[in-house]
């Protein structure tokens, strides 16, 4: 993938790690209050319960990642009778050893992650951060109104969907990639892209540059569009051809 620095690179001033606190704390509160059989609209088929095991279990899998350097075999699910209280417990606990273990590894320490990226722990706060958002996202929006994603780090996220999480998207999904460009323009903060297909990779620059096809709008909608959450109409501009927009939306996911 080339990824060329022009406007927006990733945000080296985000505290992924406090930000990861604050956001699992907003995740157990949201499962603590349940009911944990809500529906999770972005993930057909999962209620807050299965969600809940999800995040509680990416957790506790990238931890053993960073501890042990190799790719988990098993990823450990909560007791199968916890309660909304019980559950929120559980993810509190594997927060705060995964939100430990990261503060204390060296950046640049070796790591086994499957992300398209070089192999170095580096790589987890940010991830586990953004997943853990979005998932709370999905939690406090199964069960009532969501808190928002500020600006700048649903910006970061798009930059990692781009960076890191589409690539693996299509290298573990096998997708065929659209033919056409897209731009992507966040109004509310910094952040553009044009991203496109190089054979079976995905390319990107950053920069303000004519595609295909250009959404525009907040970042926090960017995000939640991008990964297949619905937004409020309107609050996305799509611009030029409505095919290629929907083609490059139709690979995101949960």
């Amino acid at each position: 993938m080339r990824d060329v620095t022009h406007d927006h690179a990733p945000d080296s001033a985000l505290d992924h790690l406090a930000h990861l606190t604050t956001e699992g704390e907003r995740f157990a509160e949201a499962v603590g209050r349940g009911p944990l059989d809500a529906p999770i609209a972005a993930c057909p088929g999962w209620d807050l319960a299965a969600l809940a095991a999800h995040v509680g279990g990416v957790h506790r899998w990238a931890r053993h990642a960073v501890l042990t350097g190799e790719a988990p075999t098993s990823r450990e699910t909560p007791p199968a009778d916890a309660d909304g209280p019980a559950l929120a417990a559980w993810i509190r606990t594997g927060l705060t050893a995964l939100v430990t273990t990261l503060d204390a590894v060296d950046p640049s320490a070796p790591t086994w992650h499957p992300f398209p990226v070089p192999q170095v722990a580096g790589i987890w706060p940010r991830r586990q951060d953004q997943e853990t958002t979005v998932h709370r996202w999905d939690a406090e929006a199964a069960i009532g109104s969501p808190t928002p994603i500020e600006a700048e780090f649903a910006s970061d996220g798009i930059d990692e969907y781009f960076g890191i999480m589409l690539p693996r998207l299509v290298s573990r999904e096998g997708l065929a990639l659209p033919a056409s460009t897209l731009h992507v323009h966040c109004t509310d903060t910094h952040g553009e892209w044009l991203v496109w297909a190089e054979g079976s990779a995905v390319a990107m620059r950053r920069e303000h540059a004519k595609g295909a096809a250009a959404l525009r709008g907040p970042a926090e909608a960017l995000l939640l569009l991008l990964w297949g959450r619905p937004v409020d109409e309107g609050a996305v501009d799509t611009v030029g051809d409505p095919e290629a927009a929907a083609a490059w939306l139709a690979l995101g996911g949960a």
